[in-house]
């Protein structure tokens, strides 16, 4: 790896670090935030999908203006967004003011996530990207590891405040790192697709609302059915709009024919949905059966989240040499028998030990299958349409996870409760189970994977597959 492709790396994955960190530093600040800002519940959840919502809905808007007006310049901007929205944040006197403030926060990660990752991928030649992609997604994954360590360690040694003021000098010393080591490109010169950018936020957002709100509001009440069938409506309407109407598709949907962008994807939404619930119960369950503080609870869950900066890169390195298919296929095969083995042995009367084998395992095959499904996706496409498959890619995560955070708390709901640790285990058993039947169904969406990825990078499609806009390109 070239000097400069070094640079590339260490710029793009500390600001998709910083963005992905953001979404769960604040859950083990909640409690502080809520003493002293005197909130409720309901404010709570907002604090937390103030941020979720926008940077859903915006990614593939995002992906799209790094096409077309440069990566750099947008990924300039994004941090800048970031940067400022963190200090109203820590500023904030009130609940509606932080809410707002998340959500400002939220899309500039969107305008972050999608062209941090194409810039990238962009830049290393395809014979080095999977590699380069596993060290990129070993570096991003320490969110994952260090958002609940970092938040209980601050909110234990300062104030909730700084979990936002730290963001401030970083996006600083990012923006300047970018004018600096990162080339201005000047952008396709083609149109946006303003209506396919509008149909897609719009699906975006009413799916992501009717998972959010289901469990509070009830899945068969107007606003969740409403917010699903809005949503699913306009995800229709977009798809006809890029096969008969846009001249210049936001997303061709000729690429969903690639086995490796229909099934990475497909593997990459189960894939979080099970990462996103583990994270949301196991930490629940240390903290409420084992009776661990929150930064305790970070460290019990490193054999967990440590694996992605030790295995992804070597896992990544592989991804030529034996296939996209292999490393996602297993990886979420472990995936499932770790959350499996956790589901099996969870009880009131547990010890912490038994749980580190199980934990290593499922994190193991998450090392594994991300930076696999995420290779699998950037190469089934040609050079010129990575900021696109990006801008999926990371819509379809952002999704996976609230549809497997939603799915999982209506099953512990229904199960159980958290009134008393019996309760709570009543819950988590059928709930960490159904996260295991996802990562299990992911497994088997991965062995429809290609056997290998080509060597060369993706090939185009035939001249006479191509849309007018895709030859121009």
């Amino acid at each position: 790896m070239s000097s400069r492709e070094r640079w590339l790396l260490a710029l793009t994955a500390t600001a998709s670090l910083m963005i992905a960190l953001d979404a769960l530093v604040v859950t083990t600040s909640l409690h502080a935030i809520e003493l002293d800002l005197h909130a409720s519940i309901a404010d709570l959840e907002w604090t937390v999908n103030a941020y979720t919502v926008p940077f859903a809905v915006l990614l593939m808007a995002g992906a799209a203006l790094g096409e077309r007006h440069g990566r750099r310049q947008v990924l300039v901007g994004g941090l800048v967004l970031f940067g400022v929205a963190s200090a109203g944040c820590a500023l904030a006197p009130n609940l509606g003011w932080l809410i707002a403030a998340r959500a400002v926060q939220g899309a500039g990660a969107a305008a972050v996530a999608p062209t941090s990752l194409a810039v990238l991928a962009a830049a290393v030649g395809p014979e080095r990207r999977p590699r380069t992609l596993g060290l990129f997604a070993s570096i991003t994954g320490l969110a994952t590891a260090g958002g609940p360590l970092v938040g209980g360690a601050i909110v234990q040694n300062l104030t909730w405040q700084w979990i936002f003021w730290v963001n401030v000098p970083i996006a600083v010393v990012l923006v300047l790192a970018v004018l600096a080591r990162i080339d201005r490109d000047a952008g396709s010169p083609r149109a946006l697709d303003l209506p396919g950018i509008a149909l897609i936020s719009g699906a975006a957002f009413g799916l992501v609302w009717a998972l959010i709100r289901a469990n509070g509001v009830g899945w068969g009440s107007v606003e969740t059915l409403g917010a699903l069938v809005g949503g699913a409506v306009a995800l229709v309407a977009f798809v006809v709009w890029e096969v008969r109407g846009a001249d210049a598709p936001l997303v061709p949907m000729r690429f969903f024919a690639a086995r490796g962008f229909s099934a990475g994807n497909s593997a990459g939404f189960l894939l979080f949905s099970c990462t996103f619930s583990g994270a949301f119960f196991f930490a629940q369950l240390l903290q409420i059966v084992l009776r661990h503080s929150p930064l305790t609870t970070g460290l019990l869950l490193l054999p967990w989240t440590v694996t992605l900066f030790v295995v992804a890169p070597v896992a990544g390195a592989q991804i030529t040499r034996v296939g996209a298919r292999t490393l996602v296929a297993g990886g979420m095969f472990l995936q499932a028998v770790g959350f499996g083995w956790v589901a099996l042995i969870a009880g009131p009367g547990m010890s912490y030990p038994p749980l580190v084998l199980p934990f290593a395992i499922s994190g193991v095959g998450l090392s594994m299958a991300i930076p696999a499904a995420q290779s699998a996706v950037i190469g089934a496409v040609p050079p010129a349409a990575i900021g696109a498959a990006s801008g999926t890619f990371n819509t379809v995560r952002q999704l996976g996870g609230a549809f497997g955070i939603a799915i999982t708390t209506a099953v512990f709901t229904a199960t159980g409760g958290l009134g008393s640790v019996t309760s709570f285990a009543d819950g988590f058993t059928p709930a960490i189970t159904t996260a295991a039947a996802l990562a299990l169904i992911g497994a088997a969406i991965g062995l429809t994977l290609p056997r290998r990825t080509p060597a060369s990078g993706a090939r185009a499609p035939e001249p006479s597959q191509r849309t007018p806009a895709a030859q121009d390109a």
